[in-house]
């Protein structure tokens, strides 16, 4: 490569004055950082892999760059300055043509300007609206990433290992905290120590939520709706691979199941569950003996763990705090509608500060709080689109080998979008939001490379006939 002399030239001369002027520690970390960044500049797919560790299992573990936001986040911003050098560099390639679902997410974000724009001039409280704007803009961009750089079934493969290995090193810290000292606070002081920041209001904010477990997630139901997501695509590793891929898969499928009974999220059990009876009914292979387990585990539960008997049983009383407050969100929803008809915009979330307006644990709605209502359409346009394409031919739904990245992906979104009933985190939740638009494209372009599959299948079979 033509440049690689004068890089490697001025890094030299760099690095050279920082030994001359910081102490030999801090140039190491600095040599270490700039040689990771220089590996993903190179191959991006190398920065999506770690950005798959890191949001799984670190997800809020911040870096300061300029600004300060999260690693996972910046890995996305570093991956599409890495694209867009690559694109400079190499020779001319076409365009890739977008699928009718990701025509639909970039009318949704070109739209989202406009509420962006008024939400700045009709929102009087602090926060960092353009920020805020470019930071959920980049965790929509999963979604167009997949095409680009895991158009491959061994990237593909490569981003599944990624993501079940972020998920069990979560799950294998968060558990184990949690069975030790059976409160949400106690994960604050190691995740604190992992690049974790404002742990005081942090701290204060899980104290409401003393007996139920807490992740790197940090909120109980963020932490059941990750759960709840990527459970379904660790079942259908777990029961179609070999060796310790196969392992990987069932131990994340077990401890998520396990860890989402310990979160205490009813919105992410109920629709987890749903999402396997759905399976159940498509007679998908070991579903059936999955739910009885499950049945059975929670059974347990019930009998020995008495913050799950509470939580459960609030769905059946109306003396539940939780569901007392999503009653008085629905009823003052309309109220919000009225003062921001095109939304508030990204300088804060809601409810706005000052206002007496009240916040909103639903997904659709939530949209037309950020977006307006024509924000919320444009939402549903995206999923209704991508619920026609990541479907099969005649709407089969088999579980196999070549399959199992498209129905474990597929079903996950199905369970993200029913937790949407009853919580919000799957709208504009930094890093939860990116790993859901990835899981969206692994599902599209999944079922699209097997439809192309089954035609040329069909075709060679009519040429031997």
């Amino acid at each position: 490569m033509p440049l690689a002399l004068p890089i490697g030239a001025f890094v030299a001369l760099l690095f050279g004055v920082l030994i001359l002027l910081l102490p030999p520690l801090k140039v190491m970390l600095a040599l270490v950082g700039v040689a990771a960044v220089l590996a993903i500049v190179r191959r991006p797919l190398r920065g999506l892999l770690l950005f798959g560790v890191l949001a799984t299992f670190l997800p809020y573990a911040t870096v300061q760059i300029g600004i300060r936001t999260t690693v996972s986040e910046a890995l996305l911003m570093l991956i599409w300055v890495s694209l867009v050098a690559h694109r400079l560099f190499a020779p001319y390639s076409p365009p890739l043509r977008l699928m009718r679902t990701e025509r639909w997410l970039i009318a949704l974000m070109l739209f989202s300007a406009l509420p962006f724009v008024v939400g700045q001039l009709m929102v009087h409280a602090e926060g960092n609206g353009p920020i805020n704007w470019v930071r959920w803009l980049f965790n929509l961009s999963p979604l167009f990433l997949v095409p680009r750089l895991l158009a491959d079934e061994k990237s593909r493969e490569q981003m599944t290992v990624a993501l079940l290995l972020g998920t069990l090193a979560l799950l294998l810290l968060s558990i184990p905290v949690y069975l030790k000292n059976g409160n949400s606070t106690a994960i604050i002081s190691i995740i604190g120590s992992l690049g974790y920041s404002n742990l005081d209001s942090l701290n204060e904010g899980l104290a409401g939520f003393s007996t139920r477990m807490s992740t790197p997630w940090t909120h109980p139901n963020i932490s059941g709706g990750a759960m709840a997501m990527l459970l379904p695509l660790a079942f259908c590793i777990g029961v179609t691979r070999q060796g310790l891929v196969r392992l990987l898969g069932i131990a994340v499928a077990v401890l998520a199941l396990a860890g989402l009974l310990f979160t205490g999220s009813r919105g992410a059990l109920v629709s987890l569950v749903l999402v396997m009876c759905w399976m159940a009914r498509k007679r998908v292979p070991y579903v059936g003996r999955m739910l009885m387990a499950g049945v059975f585990v929670g059974a347990l539960l019930l009998m020995f763990y008495p913050p799950l008997q509470d939580r459960l049983l609030g769905l059946f009383t109306s003396h539940d705090a939780s569901t007392a407050v999503r009653f008085d969100e629905y009823s003052h929803f309309p109220d919000a509608m009225k003062m921001f008809p095109l939304g508030i915009g990204f300088k804060v979330d809601p409810p706005v500060p000052g206002t007496g307006l009240w916040g909103i644990s639903n997904l659709w709605l939530n949209y037309i709080y950020k977006l307006g209502l024509p924000g919320m359409l444009l939402f549903v346009a995206v999923t209704v689109s991508w619920w026609k394409e990541a479907r099969l031919p005649r709407n089969i739904v088999i579980l196999n080998r070549d399959t199992a990245l498209w129905l474990g992906a597929r079903t996950g979104v199905m369970a993200a979008l029913l937790s949407g009933f009853f919580d919000h985190y799957f709208s504009f939740t930094t890093v939860l939001i990116a790993l859901f638009w990835l899981l969206l494209g692994l599902s599209l372009h999944e079922a699209r490379r097997l439809r192309l599959k089954a035609q040329v299948t069909t075709l060679d079979s009519g040429e031997r006939t």
